[in-house]
């Protein structure tokens, strides 16, 4: 027991090693082909994301028997998304089409369908038909499918590599995607905060107005009380500052080694509720559209962290 956790332990750092700090899309797909004398094999492998690592392995009857070795080498080499590995085999015609008959076989068919109807008493013989669907009585070229299964395996991790390498492209066009929309978001905060004072001085200075107009004296220590409410109620400080850690944290998670997704799906939850809180403390137009504004690009974040493994 001890030996397999070593095993393993050692399998992911190598998996860390190998992708310490780059980001991987889980959508991808790869394709291999292998002509030879026999005929053809065919590899074609489709990554889509999902929670957890989810192989499909499609083989036709002869190769049935690779199925744990490829099960085994895709969880290996990914750790996340739903994958479908689909192997298509196709012989050549000398082989597919070089049909015998065992003679041999049939006469002992037949010889032993005469003696059982001697031994009960029957006339019925045995059809062609019914002798041709014997086993072994139509014999082709045969192939040796351990050598081809051997082929098979090797042909099946040219063609993860390809998806693999396939994954890194797209996961570092959503890497680019994100930073772009992390700038979007700070310039959105950036703005909000540089204009915050002016928006707490135009309310005064409205408060004010409207009192002057009602004609309505109020005394000054009174009237700076109400502000102060006024202003701890439209207080955005704090959310603005958890907005930037936030961001500050996404950036980090995009340079650790090994899985993202999650840790990054996490983090779009919380930027998603900070602005929900700054959209609820909104007290003027200027910061209503900043926060939906902000809560479309995080929304666009989470739909691409979606793919991130």
């Amino acid at each position: 027991m001890l030996d397999v956790l070593v095993l393993l332990a050692i399998e992911w750092r190598l998996y860390c090693t190998k992708f310490a700090v780059m980001m991987l899309s889980m959508t991808a797909f790869s394709r291999q082909q292998l002509e030879k004398a026999w005929g053809s094999l065919t590899w074609e492998i489709r990554s889509v994301n999902h929670r957890y690592l989810e192989s499909s392995i499609k083989l036709p009857e002869a190769f049935s028997g690779l199925e744990n070795s490829i099960r085994e080498i895709v969880r290996k080499q990914l750790q996340r998304g739903k994958v479908e590995c689909r192997l298509r085999f196709q012989a050549t015609e000398s082989i597919s089409l070089g049909l015998q008959v065992n003679k041999e076989l049939v006469q002992k068919v037949t010889q032993a369908n005469s003696e059982i109807q001697s031994l009960i008493g029957s006339t019925s013989q045995l059809s062609s038909m019914e002798v041709l669907r014997w086993p072994g009585v139509i014999t082709g070229q045969q192939i040796d499918v351990e050598a081809l299964g051997s082929e098979a395996v090797q042909l099946f991790e040219a063609a993860l590599e390809g998806l693999i390498e396939s994954r890194k492209r797209e996961g570092e066009s959503l890497k680019q995607a994100l930073f772009q929309r992390i700038t979007a978001i700070r310039e959105i905060v950036a703005s909000v905060r540089e204009r915050m004072p002016y928006i707490l001085d135009r309310q005064r200075k409205s408060l004010e107005d409207k009192l002057a107009e009602l004609k309505v004296e109020l005394d000054p220590a009174r009237l700076e009380q109400e502000i102060v409410v006024f202003a701890q109620k439209a207080d955005i400080d704090e959310e603005l500052d958890r907005i930037d850690s936030h961001l500050k944290e996404v950036e980090r998670v995009f340079e650790i080694k090994g899985q993202k997704g999650r840790r990054l799906d996490f983090l779009m939850q919380e930027l998603n509720r900070e602005a929900n809180t700054l959209s609820s403390k909104s007290i003027v137009v200027e910061t209503t559209l900043g926060a939906v504004e902000l809560k479309v690009l995080v929304e666009q974040m989470r739909e691409q962290i979606q793919n991130v493994e």
